[in-house]
């Protein structure tokens, strides 16, 4: 605005655009109230513009790649901003930063979904503005089925993307493909192994390994065995990672043997790409699976929009370009035993994470772990 009032003013001093004669009849008093009329004039009027909406996405990576971001801005009109996480810790971190919620829509796996419904962050949804719902495989359409969805009869999110956290393995240096979590424990690959930072999963995987019925609650006795098996399991890594790219680094030049796998299929694409020849596997005692689902927020500022995105992340191309570029399933594609949480029996059998039974107290010990207390600190 500063250009055209500059233009308009130095119009009006050197009578451009009107006889010059009649420049000479305008007076200073005059000229003041006109350029003011003329300053009040464009100020409302750029107030009452239109404004280009913001859509504000708080996601994991490769849930928002910017050419998906482009289309969508172009397509709505809109300007999208997009904040990456690296864990479920950070996920809630950031939606309970000291300044107002700043995130419209967000993915999360369902026991964060549950988590974040109960605490009251999400809104409930209108599946009827979702329409790209019918692409999904029935499963994910039975929403009420997904443990953490729907709360009261109302639906919180919407599923989006899953995978397993199996077994990454070195072909060359483990000829035979591991058939146990507790593989990780092996003392021939002291030194060797990579594991996810997060204490929900490193809890509930151990569990599972441990053969434990039920590894979201533990029983005190049982929280105190798996506290001191994740300190052992210390003797045998090469450090905790938290991205995919992290660990892709880390396995290339550290020549890592095995990996706890929290991205899945994810990192095998990853590693691959990178020229490692790796094999994944869900172990005997089956594998942890997370379901990350699109969610808006209880004070999304543009709800409208972000109904857009979520509908947009369900369209078959977006889908098919995840799986490509991320090795993750859709939720439009069927893959066998893996959509029915292998319900039916067939292919492997997947355990969907769920809410545990102390966040805290698995934080606090998950801490203690990380920063290297010695094993008899543990009561056993």
């Amino acid at each position: 605005m500063r250009r055209r009032f500059n233009t308009v003013v130095g119009r009006f001093i050197r009578g451009k655009g009107t006889p010059r004669r009649a420049g000479r009849w305008v007076t200073p008093a005059a000229l003041a109230v006109l350029l003011m009329s003329f300053f009040w004039a464009h100020t409302l009027a750029d107030s009452h513009g239109p404004k280009q909406s913001v859509l504000r996405v708080l996601a994991w990576p490769g849930y928002a790649d910017e050419d998906w971001v482009r289309a969508f801005e172009k397509r709505f009109h809109a300007k999208v901003e997009v904040t990456f996480v690296d864990s479920d810790e950070a996920l809630w971190a950031r939606m309970h930063s000291a300044e107002p919620q700043p995130f419209d829509v967000l993915a999360a796996n369902t026991a964060e979904i549950e988590r974040y419904a109960q605490a009251g962050l999400l809104t409930a949804l209108d599946l009827s503005r979702i329409p790209n719902r019918r692409w999904q495989q029935p499963y994910f359409q039975r929403v009420a089925e997904i443990r953490g969805l729907v709360s009261a009869g109302r639906t919180y999110a919407i599923p989006f993307t899953y995978s397993s956290m199996g077994l990454i393995y070195d072909r060359k240096q483990i000829a035979e493909p591991p058939h146990s979590m507790r593989a990780l424990w092996d003392p021939r690959y002291r030194g060797k192994v990579l594991d996810f930072n997060s204490a929900q999963h490193n809890f509930s995987f151990t569990a599972l390994a441990l053969g434990y019925p039920d590894p979201f609650h533990l029983t005190p006795e049982q929280l105190r065995t798996v506290t001191r098996e994740l300190v052992r399991l210390r003797r045998n890594l090469l450090t905790y990672y938290t991205l995919p790219e992290d660990a892709t680094e880390q396995f290339v030049q550290h020549h890592v043997a095995l990996m706890f796998g929290n991205y899945g299929t994810q990192q095998v694409e990853q590693l691959r790409h990178a020229g490692v020849d790796v094999g994944y596997v869900i172990p005997d005692e089956g594998a942890l699976a997370w379901l990350d689902c699109w969610a808006i927020t209880r004070n999304a500022t543009n709800p409208a929009l972000a109904y857009h995105w979520i509908d947009t992340m369900l369209e078959p191309d977006v889908g098919k370009q995840l799986t490509q570029r991320e090795g993750l399933a859709n939720t439009m594609t069927p893959l066998s035993g893996v959509a029915s949480g292998d319900r039916a029996g067939a292919g492997p059998r997947l355990v969907w994470i769920q809410g545990v039974e102390s966040t805290d107290e698995r934080e606090v010990l998950w801490r203690r772990i990380k920063a290297g207390d010695p094993l008899e600190r543990f009561a056993p």
